[in-house]
């Protein structure tokens, strides 16, 4: 017997059938004789509407109210999941973020978690019953209801299954694992059997939409064993050592790495630069000092002095992050004395990610070339010790990750 904790995104609960073939695959896994959890996303389309409601009302809404609307999603498909279990004899009852309680910050929008009680939930299932947890929320502490960010129900799910101790946290997507580089650029991707935490960590900053950033962080940090898989298709519950998904484990577990084990591109991005900006110490701490504190995350610094005393600086931000950076630089231009800002939304940002570049030279040469030789040209770069990340025009991406993909041999044999 196992815990599982099982995740269903947005696609797997898009509808009312879909939701009629979770409960049934949810109850396979229970008819296996193991613990399960249930954590569930809003059903497809759903947040977006709710988000647009906001953003029509108030481009620069509060934050408070608008996690009161868009937590409502999670709520509905939580109640409904657990009616589709009871319909068909498996006992389950509904929880919502607050009634566990997953504890956060006061980060409205981008909660983070401080702390989630696993004991009555899994009480709850050594009684035989499944709880349906809503994903993406939860209780800030002015006791009011706050959300984690997009994507903030793979979060809760890793979250959970550390407070209960699961054995692996399935998260099920619309995707059968995690490939090489999205397929639907490149046809001739492949799907890799296991990948590390720090090359899943990476691949999701950049731009893979398979899992979120921070369910992959917290999975690292506290050893819980994910599985992506599809929700799609009559297969069988997965078992130990038959796994039909991506398992993402340590890098130990993992016999012979890749040099890269694939390519991310995201579209989400934006990128700003404050010209003119007077050569003094502290200036990069009056530029990103107020953008942190308006919870504005940056990535792709560069800074370029010239001869004159001033510096540029040019940073990107994602695209629903940038009418609040300009807000805040604009209200900061007393103290920062730039010269212009300049913005642009039409960029994308794509990365080569591996484990193995620890190992090896010439990666990012490969990276540069492949581009020039495309005529694509880099704005930015940035690199880590197992990523090397470029910003490049939008309309070149598909272009760019097809080059690279095959540059690095990942295509299909």
């Amino acid at each position: 017997m196992a815990r599982i904790v099982m995740k269903f995104g947005g696609t797997s609960v898009a509808d009312l059938d879909r939701i009629r073939s979770v409960a049934a695959r949810v109850k396979r896994q229970v008819a296996l004789g193991d613990e399960v959890a249930v954590v569930v996303s809003a059903m497809s389309g759903v947040t977006n509407q709710l988000v647009g409601y906001c953003q029509s009302l108030s481009a620069l809404h509060d934050a408070r109210e608008y996690d009161t609307v868009v937590s409502t999603g999670e709520q509905v498909t939580s109640g409904l999941v657990a009616l589709a279990l009871q319909a068909i004899g498996v006992e389950a009852r509904s929880w919502q973020g607050w009634q566990i309680p997953l504890l956060t910050d006061d980060a409205h929008g981008k909660a983070r978690i401080r702390s989630i009680e696993g004991a009555t939930l899994v009480a709850r299932m050594q009684a035989g019953q499944v709880p349906v947890v809503a994903g993406f929320q939860g209780l800030g502490p002015d006791h009011r209801v706050t959300t984690l960010g997009r994507g903030g129900s793979d979060t809760s799910a890793v979250a959970l299954a550390a407070a209960v101790r699961a054995d692996r946290c399935d998260i099920y997507t619309d995707v059968d694992g995690v490939y090489t580089t999205d397929p639907r650029i490149v046809s001739r991707a492949r799907k890799l059997d296991r990948i590390a935490y720090e090359e899943m960590l990476e691949l999701a900053s950049v731009g893979a939409k398979v899992l979120q950033t921070r369910s992959v962080e917290l999975a690292m940090k506290e050893r819980v064993r994910v599985q992506v898989l599809s929700s799609f298709g009559d297969d069988a519950p997965p078992e130990e050592g038959r796994l039909p998904g991506t398992l993402v484990v340590d890098e130990d577990e993992i016999v012979e790495q890749e040099i890269v084990a694939g390519i991310a591109y995201s579209r989400d991005e934006a990128k700003i630069t404050v010209r003119r900006v007077p050569d003094r110490p502290g200036v990069a701490a009056a530029v990103f000092g107020p953008l942190a504190d308006a919870h504005v995350n940056v990535d792709m610094i560069v800074q370029s002095t010239g001869a004159d005393g001033t510096t540029d600086m040019t940073f990107t931000t994602g695209k629903s992050d940038l009418a609040r950076a300009i807000q805040v630089l604009e209200a900061a231009r007393g103290v920062i004395q730039y010269g212009e800002m300049l913005t642009d939304a039409d960029v994308a940002k794509i990365s080569v990610v591996g484990v193995g570049m620890r190992s090896h030279t010439g990666v990012a040469n490969t990276m540069f070339r492949t581009l020039s030789d495309r005529s694509i040209n880099i704005q930015v770069i940035s690199t880590s010790e197992i990523k090397v990340s470029v910003l490049i025009a939008a309309e070149y991406t598909e272009l760019a990750v097809r080059a690279l993909h095959s540059a690095y041999r990942l295509d299909v044999a």
